[in-house]
């Protein structure tokens, strides 16, 4: 089911054995978005913690807005959000870490942002300040977001923050790639459509370490990049289309 036929807004969040974080983080869902039409997909990409039995508990519980998509065996995080994208009911999809890391006080924040915007944007984009990952962690993300600026000029400095708006049917006309969710940016503006930015806080992560380490963002990363960079050469007019009538 695609928009239309559901909620306005859809939660996707892709996580892997985050059970103890999840629990908080759905609950701040909950509160920060208690007045809009809204759904909540878990994505989950193959834990084997309880989070498929914490979720069956809060949806028997009568969370009825929450829905648990699950992959049979780890895909990554870029195959757990388009999982997420293509199963959304709503018409806007906003993305979230599952770790806890990115606050859902932005949810409403940047769906608000993209609805209020013209329809030349496609895309509103979280920007992290006060970092609280590792420092090898930050550094490496410093680096990355810099050589990607250098060669794509997609006017991100920070294209891995987790929060991100997107119109739903543009979202899922994207090209896809492992490590494709760290370069929406660039791939939006590919498409003809606008980026808006909204700063954000980053928090620490309460429970656990990451699932998705550095090696996953870095040394692929650089070759996503020259893929990302090929893929917009390739592609140097959008014409806007339209049907006149008679």
């Amino acid at each position: 089911m695609h928009e239309g036929t559901g909620p306005a807004i859809s939660i996707v969040i892709p996580c892997k054995n985050e059970s103890a974080n999840l629990a908080v983080l759905l609950d701040e869902i909950d509160a920060a978005l208690a007045d809009r039409d809204h759904e909540v997909l878990v994505v989950d990409d193959g834990s084997n913690d309880d989070t498929p039995a914490m979720l069956a508990g809060r949806i028997d519980a009568g969370a009825r807005h929450l829905r648990h998509i699950r992959h049979d065996r780890s895909a990554g995080q870029s195959a757990a959000v388009r999982s997420g994208v293509f199963a959304a009911r709503g018409a806007v999809v906003v993305t979230i870490d599952g770790d806890g890391q990115n606050d859902p006080r932005y949810l409403p924040v940047l769906a608000d942002r993209l609805l209020s915007a013209d329809a030349t944007v496609g895309i509103v984009a979280g920007q992290r300040l006060k970092r609280t990952d590792t420092l090898v962690k930050r550094w490496s993300s410093r680096f990355a977001n810099s050589l990607r600026e250098a060669i794509l000029r997609d006017g991100t400095r920070d294209s891995g923050c987790g929060l991100k708006a997107l119109r739903a049917e543009l979202f899922r006309q994207l090209p896809y790639f492992d490590g494709w969710h760290r370069y929406l940016p660039a791939l939006v503006l590919r498409e003809g459509f606008g980026v808006l930015h909204v700063d954000v806080v980053d928090r620490e992560r309460r429970h656990g370490t990451s699932n998705y380490g550095i090696l996953d963002r870095g040394l692929r990363g650089i070759l996503d990049l020259f893929g990302v960079w090929w893929l917009r050469r390739r592609r140097k007019i959008v014409p806007r289309i339209t049907e006149p009538s008679r």
